[in-house]
Parts: C-alpha cells; sequence; structure tokens
C-alpha cells in the first residue's frame, strides 16, 4: 500500500493530479478542494493517498490533508459509496463540513454533489452518524457537538427547521441554535439564528 507521495506536482486537472517521485510520475485522482490546497505546479507536494483495487483496475486516489483521507475512507465504507462518489462529496464539502452535515442530520447538503441523490445522502448520515471522531480536529468538534446537540432538544430542533424552512442549511442552522443557551424561547433562538447567519451570506 502507497502511503504518501513527497514529490514534484507535475500536472493539475478537475479530477486529478500528477505527482512526480524520482522520476516516475504517479497519477492520482482527487478532490477539487485539493487541486486547490495544493498550488501551481512545479511545486514540491506531499500528498496521502488510498490505492483502490477493482478486478480490472488499480486506482490511486491522493489527498492534501489526513483530515481528507480520513473522510474518504469513511464515505467509502458506506454501502453503495465508491472512490468516485466520496471524491464528488469532498469536492462539494470539506472534511470539517462534511461532518456538520452528518451530526446535524443534513442530507440535503450533501445532495449538492454531483451524483448524491437524497437516498444515497440519506444513508450517509444513517451510517457515519456516531463515526465522527475519525476525522474531527479541534476546530471541528465543538461545532459538531452543536449541531448534534441541536437536533435532539425539541425547542432548538424547532428553531432549526424554522431557519431551514427560511433557506439556510439544515448543518449551519443546527451549529448556530447548537451553540445558543438552551433557556431560550425558541422565538429567541430564530431571531438570534436569523442574525447570526445573515453575516455569513
Amino acid at each position: 500500500m502507497i502511503y504518501s507521495l513527497n514529490g514534484v506536482l507535475t500536472h493539475t486537472d478537475v479530477n486529478y493530479i500528477v505527482v512526480e517521485c524520482s522520476g516516475v510520475g504517479f497519477k492520482c485522482f482527487t478532490t477539487i478542494n485539493t487541486v486547490r490546497d495544493l498550488g501551481k505546479t512545479g511545486e514540491k507536494v506531499n500528498v496521502f493517498t488510498y490505492l483502490a483495487v477493482r478486478e480490472d483496475a488499480m486506482d490511486l486516489y491522493g489527498f492534501a490533508t489526513l483530515a481528507e483521507l480520513d473522510a474518504f475512507k469513511l464515505l467509502i465504507s458506506v454501502s453503495g459509496i465508491g472512490p468516485k462518489a466520496a471524491v464528488s462529496i469532498l469536492s462539494e464539502l470539506t472534511p470539517d463540513k462534511l461532518a456538520v452535515c452528518i451530526a446535524g442530520g443534513d442530507a440535503k447538503s450533501i445532495t449538492r454533489a454531483q451524483g448524491i441523490g437524497k437516498k444515497t445522502a440519506e444513508r450517509i448520515v444513517l451510517e457515519l452518524k456516531d463515526k465522527m471522531t475519525s476525522f474531527e480536529n479541534e476546530n471541528t468538534s465543538a461545532a459538531v457537538s452543536s449541531a448534534a446537540s441541536a437536533t435532539k432538544d425539541s425547542d432548538s430542533a424547532e428553531a432549526v427547521a424554522a431557519l431551514v424552512a427560511l433557506g439556510f442549511s439544515q448543518s449551519d442552522a443546527a451549529v448556530a441554535v447548537g451553540a445558543m443557551d438552551k433557556s431560550l424561547s425558541v422565538d429567541e433562538m430564530i431571531r438570534l439564528g436569523l442574525k447570526q447567519l445573515s453575516r455569513t451570506l
């Protein structure tokens, strides 16, 4: 198994990169986020990899961060999710954002990824709900906890539903409401949520 590549970035495309190591160019399928994060061709890069072995092919997938690789591995552990679908999701959502979506039960945001339908997104949320710690970091864990708590408390859940009805995503609304004082009324949560989320638009 190839764990990582350390070499020169010689080519980038929409869905793959080429990293040259000691004269050998390795083609790695990857996400739009990794292509953006790695920078310009000609620069030295370190890429974390996953080798997908099939009967008719061996495809190498590369990621700029361990968090993205871990998220990729979790996604392909879900029934019906292959490497290409996982790459599509991680091109749309960073690992942090994906963690918050899953914790907040926000399947709708996951469907923004190309080729991912409602039932597939719901299956991802269901199967990965208890596995989020695998790629959470210090910055993400608080947001994940907030999103999860907002979906359990009835008043918070009502406020989240109202914010979603007003056009905000389930995950953003869950994070905003989850961080609020639980003694607030539903109306106060909605008002504060509107104020907070409107700043990010």
